[in-house]
């Protein structure tokens, strides 16, 4: 099956200049599509399924993951030619993470070169206005309140000098604004928050169980909601997800649907993967088992 790599090739960090070491033995095995700014990963992805590769691996991070994924979706039966692959070179890599994709180079890449696959579920989401409404697919998770408050303030510079600990930064900055009030609806539950969390996966940031009942192939989004958003709250949580990798009881509402709906008041920013999209209101569903991944 033929491969196509897409990889931006002014990435930073020690797992991109790794990588860079081993672009001609890659090179030698795939077609290379470097990147130069963003959406580029995006249109690549399309471009490399129009041209017949049968897998199109994102060579990044999340981020990445995303814009390719969605380069895909955009090609027509995009996901029924080709299946996803990662090469996880980002500070995180949620979704790498979650399927047991090794962090290192070299059994990533035997994995996609082996040929195997599974198929998982496809969340998706359309936001904003109906004028203006899209359809943007997503992985791993999606975020509205203080989490995607904190991606729009990172700091990209200190990022690339401290890894995730410029997300930490961010979301203490965050804590200072006046939390929004999130409504939440989906399978009959309703709620609202200061931070909704959705997630495909059981991870969140890292290795974080924050959504333990989630199964990426049951045909459902699960649901966090924080009720709270304060200091107290991040007290509560901030140990034992360090330590135990897991949210205290009784900080959370919890739910599972097809379907769901955030919607807000105020201006509230939305992101999914880790990356900003928009804005509040946005309504989510999922296609099961809709995408193939190369994995063990």
């Amino acid at each position: 099956m033929r491969i196509c790599v897409i990889f931006n090739p002014s990435a930073k960090g020690d797992k991109a200049r790794h990588f860079r070491r081993h672009l001609d033995e890659i090179g030698a095995e795939s077609g290379l599509k470097l990147t130069s700014g963003p959406g580029d990963a995006r249109r690549l992805a399309t471009e490399a399924v129009a041209e017949r590769y049968g897998v199109v691996v994102a060579a990044g991070g999340d981020g990445t993951v995303n814009e390719v994924l969605n380069g895909i979706a955009d090609a027509p039966e995009g996901f029924e030619r080709t299946r996803l692959g990662v090469l996880p070179l980002g500070t995180v890599n949620v979704f790498a993470r979650e399927l047991g994709i090794p962090q290192k180079l070299e059994p990533a890449w035997r994995i996609i070169r082996d040929g195997k696959e599974i198929r998982i579920d496809l969340p998706w989401v359309e936001h904003g206005e109906a004028a203006n409404r899209s359809r943007r697919y997503f992985v791993q998770l999606a975020g509205a309140g203080l989490d995607a408050r904190a991606i729009e303030l990172v700091n990209w510079q200190l990022k690339r000098k401290v890894g995730p600990l410029a997300y930490v930064i961010a979301g203490l900055r965050a804590m200072l604004d006046t939390p929004p009030k999130i409504s939440v609806s989906g399978g009959g539950s309703k709620s609202v928050g200061g931070l909704v969390l959705l997630g495909n996966g059981r991870l969140y940031g890292g290795t974080y169980r924050v959504f333990p009942k989630a199964a990426m192939r049951d045909g459902l989004l699960d649901a966090c909601i924080f009720p709270k958003v304060n200091w107290w709250i991040l007290a509560r949580c901030g140990p034992q997800l360090l330590l135990k990798g897991n949210l205290p009881s009784g900080v959370v509402e919890t739910f599972q649907a097809e379907t769901i709906s955030l919607s807000s008041p105020t201006p509230v920013p939305l992101e999914v993967d880790g990356e900003l999209i928009g804005h509040l209101p946005a309504w989510f569903g999922i296609e099961r088992e809709r995408l193939r991944v190369a994995v063990v």
